[in-house]
């Protein structure tokens, strides 16, 4: 009789049960996400954005900028319902797409939201004590504003996570197929968009943090949207920087300038803790080359950076930094020269 049963079994037909079972439990995992995502977004329209407009408490810039298009991406969120519970999955996402770009928007927005609500809770007492009233609210359980804001960028997430199942386990004869495979695709791409925000704001922030330590001519050249390697000379007259002095994480394609600079007195007056930018090495001029270190060994090794009118030796007792730093220059050389 186990024979029989084997013999009688059909390959495709329990393919497609298997696909079926997995679109079965990602649509109903979409739809309750999707909902108890719309009420925490309702949360946030109601007692804060809506209630702020009413009260003033925040002119209506502050506002704007805190909250950004949470009202629009929640109204998106309450047109997508309806199409999820009655099961209309391709058409109600197909519909969803042309809201994506409230994401991207949201995502632009992020670090200047961040911002804004640090400012207005320390220096806004009114605000601060509207605050902690909303979330001292039953609805909001042990919920913070702060722990809500980032919400829309998380679902953007989940929703590339759950259509993506949702049109992978979706047979190529269904009629919604081509709906959720668009509208996957669709999804994907502004994730993307979202992660060069926030890459480049993460960028920026770094390059804020150079800027506040720099000072000097050279350091004028700085611009946003690239980080820097940020190498301190020993004292004169040795011609070796030994490695590292001061390490700052950075990755090709924001890595396009080798900056040199030294430490100001500690007992400075005005600028202790700074350093004086001395020179800019343009990546993409730069040649590089292990003197010595080949082995492996644990003595560390040598390694030689040429420009046009300069030649810089850096040197490292530890030989895996050596080998770090010989693998993110090889990258950031690469990535300019290219």
């Amino acid at each position: 009789m186990e024979r029989s049963g084997a013999i009688g079994r059909c390959p495709v037909q329990e393919q497609r049960a298997r696909w079926e079972r997995k679109r079965a439990r990602t649509a109903r995992e979409l739809l309750e996400t999707e909902r108890r995502y719309q009420e925490q977004l309702g949360l946030v329209a109601t007692y804060f954005v809506g209630i702020l407009r009413a009260k003033g408490t925040l002119r209506p810039a502050e506002r704007q900028t805190l909250f950004g298009p949470w009202e629009l991406i929640y109204g998106a969120s309450q047109e997508l319902l309806p199409y999820l519970e009655g099961g209309h999955w391709g058409q109600g996402l197909e519909s969803f797409c042309p809201h994506l770009e409230l994401y991207t928007q949201f995502a632009a927005n992020a670090e200047r939201s961040r911002t804004t609500l640090q400012e207005q809770l320390k220096k806004n007492k009114r605000f601060r004590r509207f605050v902690r009233l909303q979330e001292g609210r039953p609805e909001f359980g042990s919920l913070h504003l702060q722990d809500l804001l980032p919400l829309p960028l998380q679902r953007l997430q989940q929703y590339e996570n759950l259509v993506m199942a949702l049109a992978e386990n979706t047979g190529p004869h269904s009629p919604d197929h081509q709906q959720l495979t668009r509208a996957a695709r669709l999804i994907s791409e502004t994730v993307q968009r979202v992660h060069s925000i926030g890459q480049k704001q993460k960028n920026d922030q770094h390059l804020q943090r150079i800027q506040a330590l720099l000072s000097g001519r050279q350091a004028k050249g700085l611009t946003s949207g690239s980080l820097y390697i940020l190498l301190l000379p020993p004292p004169p007259p040795s011609p070796i920087l030994k490695l590292p002095f001061f390490d700052l994480p950075f990755s090709p394609p924001f890595s396009d300038v080798l900056l040199m600079a030294k430490p100001r007195p500690p007992l400075h007056l005005l600028q202790s803790g700074t350093f004086a930018c001395r020179a800019l090495y343009p990546m993409a001029q730069c040649q590089l080359q292990r003197v010595f270190g080949h082995s492996g060994g644990p003595c560390g090794g040598l390694l030689s950076l040429s420009f046009p009118h300069e030649t810089l030796l850096l040197m490292c007792t530890d030989q895996e930094e050596l080998l770090r730093w010989h693998h993110s220059l090889t990258l950031a050389i690469s990535s300019q020269q290219n």
